[in-house]
Order: C-alpha cells, then structure tokens, then sequence
C-alpha cells in the first residue's frame, strides 16, 4: 500500500512539473498590444475581406460559417458578392479546397485551422489577438529556412510571409541599447525592402485581420456579454423580491 501510495505522489509531482518546465522552455516575447475594437464593424468587414483573401487559401475556418459575417453587418448578397469565391451557399462553413495530405507534402505540416486560433494563442504574456498582432508583423527574412523566412514570435516558423508583398522585407539586426549605467545589445527587426503599404498602413491592416480573428473565435461574444448582464439584473431583482417576502414572511416570528 506504501509503495502504490508512493507511485501515485511520484506521478502527481511529475504531472505538475512537465507543465512548468514547458512554459520554461517557451519564448518569452514581449508581445505589442492589438489596437483592435470588437465593436468596429468596418474594421471586422476590412479584416473579413483579408481573411478570405490572404488566409483561407492554405488555412481553413471549420468552425465558422459565411452567414456569422451578417453580425458585422453584411448581407446575404454583400457575402456573396465579396466574400465567397468556390460556389458555395451562404450558410456553409468556410472550408479549404486543399487536400490535407497535399498541403503537409507541400509545407511540411498541415496549415491548423484558424477558427478558434485567437483564443487558443492567449497566454499570460498577452491576449491571443496580441499574439496574432505581433506575429504577423514580426516575420523577417533567414536564409537558412526552407521557405526563406522566419519570425520572432515563432522561431523556425514553417508557414511562409504570405503577407510579404504588402509589409515587404525585414531582417534582423544587432541595435544597442542604452539602459541605467549600462549599454547592450538586443536584436531587432528593421525594414531592407519596403512593400506596397507603409508601416502604417500594414500595421493598420493587420489590425483589421486580427480583429476579424478575435471575432470568429466567438462570434457570440457581444450577445454572450448582453445575456450575461440581463442575467445578474434578473438575479439581483430576484434576490430583491425574495429578501422582502423572507422579511415578510419572519416579521411575526421573535
């Protein structure tokens, strides 16, 4: 009985400590904060159109469907119009026409799906959109990469800069810093070859992309919000009515 007894306190040390040496081994970037607005509904369409644009080729949106995007304002026939380009209906889910075989023989890996990428990517260094925010500004190019490029965020990043034409090209580069009585150095991104936007405006642009990702998600986050506080006012005037009747009720009773 000892002996099992130890076996078990042996397993649930070990099981507690895997986790900590995996956020040990993580990198610990200083993620930049998403200036996104979930209650912006032209930047949730921009980020939606870059989505279909620049995403969904090689990523897919399983969990998602079309007819979500009328809760950013879009009609039926604006979807269509705008946004569906394979034929299919409105109220079908945003799938891929890749052959998930073909894309790992292609890419090494299968591309994940993005539906729930911005809440699956939080973490105590930042918010999901935080990290999506940072990441897709913080590829540069190495050489050394099968596909050429690589990212701060992600280092050894599989997937490709498909945004690279509109950011253009970055490297990485040794900067001194000057701190309280000391200088050192840290490595930094600089822009060799500028792309069709500014920084600016890719900067403003990936916004869009992220706020559009933080969206799709949870699409009923705002509702969630709207149920959950109609809920704590019903609770509170509930709580009201039965205080008074216990009141009430007690009044006659020393």
């Amino acid at each position: 009985m000892a002996k099992n007894m130890f076996k078990i306190n042996k397993l649930i040390a070990v099981l507690l400590f895997v986790p900590a040496l995996a956020l040990a081994a993580g990198d610990h970037v200083q993620l930049d904060r998403a200036p996104i607005d979930e209650e912006d509904q032209a930047s949730l369409q921009r980020g939606a159109r870059h989505f279909v644009n620049y995403c969904l080729n090689c990523h897919s949106a399983n969990y998602m469907r079309y007819n979500r995007l009328q809760d950013i304002g879009l009609a039926p026939q604006q979807i269509l119009d705008n946004l569906v380009f394979t034929g299919v209906k409105v109220g079908d889910l945003m799938t891929i026409a890749m052959d998930p075989k073909d894309a790992k023989s292609w890419f090494g890996a299968t591309p994940p799906d993005l539906s729930v990428t911005a809440r699956s990517r939080a973490s105590a260094d930042g918010s999901g959109a935080d990290w999506l925010y940072t990441y897709l500004r913080g590829f540069y190019r190495d050489a050394a990469r099968p596909t050429g490029w690589n990212n701060t965020v992600y280092p050894n990043v599989g997937m490709p800069h498909a945004l690279w034409e509109l950011q253009g090209e970055q490297v990485l580069v040794e900067r001194k810093v000057q701190g309280a009585g000391y200088l050192k150095t840290e490595m930094a991104l600089k822009l060799d070859r500028p792309g069709t936007l500014s920084p600016a405006e890719y900067d403003e642009m990936v916004a869009d992309l992220v706020n559009y990702m933080v969206f799709m998600g949870e699409p009923v986050r705002s509702d969630r919000k709207t149920i959950g506080m109609l809920v704590l006012t019903a609770l509170g005037l509930l709580f009201l009515l039965v205080y008074a009747l216990k009141k009430e009720y007690w009044k006659d009773v020393h």
